[in-house]
């Protein structure tokens, strides 16, 4: 009877052929020679775990308790051979493995640019990179190639044995840019950027998807990867540019909105200043760029009146996200000099709100110092303190 119950588990295993092994027979470059490091990682820990788990069975059936021919030795406690065979195995081991992982680490680094196409074919200057900008959007894809001034929604293209240099954000949360055929995954975060450099060698339309659970429509963040010969990428590239719509900064308020299961779409034209607009988190005209407020910052900075500056990078996040909660969005309305300041200041001194009061933004100076220009405390207790003019809108 246990023999036709062990037959009866055969027919799982036909279950295991609709098994994807696209990580072990990938269709680029780059993933190829990391499932090459995959493989030989493990083989090389094989190396130690089999005859292990073999000497394991074996020590146990040479002596069990029925064998009375088997030796004992219950006072033997050492052997110099044994500890140099059990010690010298494991650290040569390790030290391959090191070896391999700190070689991989560096030649298969996503911001390193690819130096080959594939095994015995390197790039030179004939092959030219296609440039995508990827933003994670909730809960789709959003892929704009700059060089075309196209875009689409859950679907990519490339053309095959020609380097792709993709530069990844996010629009709200982290999410995983992963295309198992390709490369290894990268990870998506708003306000910043990564990159990620491969290659496609074969053609056929891939699996694309997020590896990082995201909300609610997470299992809906999948699109299809093309890889195409040059002249069908051409004719992708001529049938997205017959599409009716336009991707600019109100289309792309739109389109950043959370939805799920979205289908793919495409845009004949792009902003060109739009995905620096996304990265930056300032796609609403009139809303100060991170990088603008980097480059002050880096200069100085506002000092206290620059303090309210940081509540527009949280980018209204919450409240496009079904949030009730949260900051109101506060904008920089210009940046003036001391002497326009001051004159508003004495303008609006009756009319000043009240729930803003007034505050001396003047420097920190020594107790037994006066202000630059004064010539008696009395004079600069009636000067009026200088600072920066701000407002919210």
């Amino acid at each position: 009877m246990k023999r036709f119950g062990a037959l009866l588990l055969f027919p799982l295993a036909g279950l295991l052929s609709g098994c994807d092994l696209v990580v072990l027979a990938p269709a680029g470059d780059v993933a190829a020679q990391q499932r090459d490091l995959l493989v030989v990682s493990t083989l090389l820990m094989l190396i130690i775990i089999v005859p292990v788990m073999a000497l394991t069975v074996f020590f146990a059936w040479r002596y069990r308790q029925s064998n009375a021919s088997a030796t004992y030795a219950p006072d033997w406690d050492h052997s110099t051979k044994l500890e140099l065979v059990i010690w010298a195995a494991p650290l040569l081991i390790i030290i391959c493995l090191g070896a391999l992982t700190w070689l991989g680490t560096h030649l298969l680094d996503p911001y390193r640019r690819i130096d080959r196409i594939e095994p015995g074919q390197p790039v030179t200057e004939l092959h030219k990179p296609l440039k995508v900008e990827v933003v994670a959007l909730d809960w789709k894809w959003l892929f704009i190639y700059p060089d075309y001034g196209i875009a689409s929604v859950n679907e990519l293209a490339a053309p095959v044995n020609q380097p792709i240099d993709f530069r990844i954000t996010s629009s709200a949360v982290m999410n995983s840019f992963y295309i198992p055929a390709l490369a290894g995954q990268i990870y998506a975060m708003p306000g910043m950027e990564t990159k990620l450099h491969a290659v496609i060698n074969r053609p056929g339309t891939y699996s694309g998807f997020s590896a990082n659970y995201s909300g609610a429509g997470f299992s809906g963040m999948r699109f299809a990867f093309h890889g195409l010969s040059d002249q069908a990428f051409d004719q992708w590239v001529a049938q997205s540019r017959t599409a009716s719509a336009a991707l600019n900064r109100d289309t792309y308020l739109e389109l950043e909105k959370p939805s799920e299961n979205e289908p793919v779409r495409h845009y004949a034209s792009v902003d060109p200043d739009l995905y620096g607009a996304i990265l930056n988190l300032c796609v609403e005209r009139g809303k100060m760029c991170m990088n603008e407020m980097m480059s002050i910052d880096a200069k100085g900075g506002l000092g206290l009146a620059g303090v309210r500056n940081t509540l527009p990078l949280q980018y209204d996040k919450l409240a496009r996200r079904g949030a009730v909660f949260g900051n109101d969005p506060s904008y920089v309305a210009s940046i003036c000099t001391a002497e326009e300041a001051a004159a508003v200041s004495r303008a609006s001194r009756d009319t000043w709100p009240t729930y803003w009061p007034a505050k001396n933004l003047s420097p920190l100076r020594g107790a037994g110092l006066l202000r630059p220009g004064t010539d008696s405390r009395s004079a600069e207790a009636e000067t009026t303190p200088l600072g920066l003019l701000r407002r919210e809108l």
